[in-house]
């Protein structure tokens, strides 16, 4: 029987983009919740990933990475889910990368200083550093900037230090049952992973910036004993981006097809055929009943 959850809450993890979030997310939680790619602004949603451990239950809140050009109304649109999860949150989790201090960074931990909640600073990316000697004089520069509630270095990737921030975070959380059962691990949909994982092998294929032009949404997951049938739509801006995303003889989407049905299939533990349609929709990042579909809300 599984122990009894005394304290459960929120933990805001933000920062800007492609400081490592979701990676750390998904390290912390041992499953994962949200999809990773090299190329920044990969997380649009804000998704909940749960970690239930000895009588306590974290709730990480991964959000879009936060960036001050937002010229567009999706843009716009993932920085609020990133601000109103941080003022959500019982405790705050700001990342940033090791050795690397933007301009962004600090707009993010101004705004961050308005709270009235504890902001931790995690430190990600510590595997990276090559003058090991830097790291130290990095960390004591950032520690002077605000009264961080804690200061954590680690490597999410490597899965390297993440038991000191637990162990860090729990004090955070309130007094409360669960919030969810214990063997839940995220709060997304199955059409919301499943159009994620389609998006993540869409990102790792195609270059410049088409990905950005990309949107997935799943129109239709039905069962069928053994059998999982998901039809979805890949979303583009311009009709010269329909020849990138489907390549020569289709082969790009016959790959893209392939790599997410596999993932999904271990997923669900399933067989899954997939249908995947490319259309041109000019204008849909600002489109709010289309990003509304796909779970962007634009208000």
């Amino acid at each position: 029987m599984s122990e009894e959850v005394t304290q459960a809450g929120l933990v805001g993890v933000v920062g800007r983009p492609n400081v490592g979030k979701s990676t750390l997310v998904n390290a912390l939680v041992g499953h994962k919740v949200s999809i990773v790619t090299a190329k920044p602004q990969t997380t649009r949603h804000r998704i909940m990933g749960v970690l239930t451990l000895d009588a306590c239950q974290y709730i990480f809140v991964d959000t879009p990475g936060i960036h001050s050009d937002a010229p567009r109304r999706m843009n716009q649109a993932m920085n609020r889910v990133a601000q109103t999860a941080a003022r959500d949150a019982d405790v705050v989790v700001f990342v940033v990368q090791a050795g690397k201090w933007t301009d962004q960074d600090m707009r993010i931990l101004d705004a961050l200083k308005q709270l009235d909640l504890p902001v931790g600073l995690v430190i990600n990316k510590v595997d990276q550093i090559q003058d090991r000697d830097s790291l130290l004089p990095f960390i004591a520069k950032l520690q002077k900037m605000a009264d961080f509630a804690f200061i954590v270095p680690l490597s999410a990737l490597k899965k390297d230090n993440l038991t000191p921030l637990l162990e860090e975070l729990r004090p955070y959380l309130p007094e409360s049952p669960a919030f969810f059962p214990h063997e839940q691990h995220s709060d997304q949909s199955e059409q919301m992973l499943a159009a994620e994982v389609i998006r993540e092998k869409l990102m790792e294929r195609v270059h410049q910036e088409v990905p950005y032009a990309l949107a997935v949404q799943v129109e239709s997951l039905e069962r069928e004993g053994g059998l999982i049938r998901l039809g979805a739509i890949i979303w583009i801006e311009r009709e010269g981006q329909k020849g990138i995303v489907i390549g020569q003889g289709g082969k790009v989407l016959k790959d893209i097809g392939t790599a997410a049905r596999k993932e999904l299939a271990e997923y669900f533990g399933k067989r899954v055929h997939l249908d995947l349609w490319v259309k041109v929709r000019p204008g849909w990042p600002d489109d709010p009943r289309l990003l509304g579909r796909m779970g962007i809300s634009s208000e």
